[in-house]
Parts: structure tokens; sequence; C-alpha cells
């Protein structure tokens, strides 16, 4: 099981098609800290009919996006 199966599962849930967390909410409904490994661990999103946009380090944010199925 992925470290980020419990965002992944949030993020299928939400019923939002795209919308933008922090890296401290992330942090918080995964129950890890996001890192670098965010960056392989992202591919998992698509199985869940989701796609990262964008990441802002700037302003420590991700975008979600609900992939066209």
């Amino acid at each position: 099981m992925s470290k980020y199966a419990p965002l992944w599962n949030w993020i299928r849930e939400n019923g939002t098609d795209r919308f933008q967390l922090t890296f401290a909410e992330i942090a918080a409904i995964a129950g890890v800290p996001i890192n670098h490994s965010f960056l392989t661990y992202k591919k998992e999103l698509t199985a869940y009919g989701f796609q990262v946009g964008t990441i802002s380090m700037k302003a420590q944010t991700v975008t979600f996006e609900k992939t066209a199925q």
C-alpha cells in the first residue's frame, strides 16, 4: 500500500473536479509529510481518476485535477 493512499482516497471522495491543497493539508490527510518522493508517488493518482496539476514550492500548494475518463 502506498504511503499516500489515504490522500488518494480523500481526493477521489472529495467530489470536486479541480482544487488546491497546501503541503500542510496534504500531510494532515496522508499522515506523512510531503517530500521529494511525492513526485514519484503522484503517478499513482491516475488510478483514482485524478492527476497532479501544479506544484508550487513558493506557495507550498498542489493543484489536483480530475482526469477525463
